[in-house]
């Protein structure tokens, strides 16, 4: 599926260095897609940042939009609110 990525968007990865390979492999083939606020989605990966740290990267998507527009993604080490079902 191709997705609209806002320059905002792509500096705002950038900044919370999220790397845009790890972006997008999120939005292809994530691991978990849930409801977020708004009628969004949140497609989102589990991901190892180095020296043992695991994050949930969080991409929350507009589907709605052709194409669906990516509004924001974030890294959190708090998977656990956010993750559906077992760790």
């Amino acid at each position: 599926m191709n997705f609209r990525l806002t320059p905002h968007v792509q500096e705002e990865a950038e900044r919370r260095a999220i790397p845009r390979h790890l972006l997008e492999a999120v939005l292809n083939a994530p691991q978990q897609v849930v409801q977020a606020s708004r009628g969004r989605k949140a497609y989102q990966s589990q991901a190892d940042f180095g020296q043992g740290r695991i994050y949930l990267v969080r991409v929350i998507v507009d589907e709605r939009r052709t194409p669906p527009s990516v509004i924001t993604a974030y890294r959190t080490s708090k998977i656990s609110k956010y993750w559906r079902g077992e760790l």
